[in-house]
């Protein structure tokens, strides 16, 4: 089954169906209250990649537009689960970091040459190390986020379920 959009474009099934489930009726029931943010102290945690879109930076003062991977990340801990979103960005400056990504989830190895595959990366299992930062925000409120300080590389055991920071 094929429709068309206000702008004439064939939407496939799927499409409409991922379409109804973000949209909302006036009348419809609600039940999801959300998940509680979880704050990790600073620490090692394994990840698993559950999202992985394809963005772009318009560019800063620093570095220029360019293309950018928006990951997110699940970790499961002691403390609770929580999901952090990073951004990748596509630029030789940053090498080193898109590096230490592809290490943590075992796509590369140290030293050798990479063509990403970035079809790969949904599912993956990591290692990293997360740490706590600190923003102010527009209206003056001081909020605290947890953040990749920086990518492990792969280990064989990182399905091990023990999180605790060390």
């Amino acid at each position: 089954m094929s429709e068309k959009n206000e702008k004439g474009i064939k939407m496939s099934e799927v499409t409409i169906n991922n379409l109804e489930n973000m949209t909302m009726d006036w009348n419809d029931s609600i039940e999801n209250d959300g998940i509680e943010f979880v704050h990790l102290p600073d620490g090692e945690y394994n990840f698993t990649v559950t999202r992985f879109e394809r963005g772009r930076f318009t560019g800063s003062e620093k570095l220029p537009p360019c293309n950018k991977a928006i990951i997110t990340l699940q970790i499961d801990s002691s403390e609770g689960v929580t999901t952090l979103k990073i951004n990748l960005l596509l630029v030789r400056s940053l090498e080193w970091k898109i590096a230490q990504f592809f290490r943590s989830i075992g796509q590369k190895k140290q030293g050798e040459k990479l063509t990403m595959n970035w079809n790969k990366v949904l599912g993956s299992k990591g290692r990293a190390y997360i740490k706590q930062k600190t923003y102010t925000t527009s209206s003056g409120d001081e909020r605290v986020f947890n953040d990749v300080d920086r990518f492990l590389d792969y280990k064989e055991d990182v399905e091990n379920p023990d999180d605790l920071p060390f």
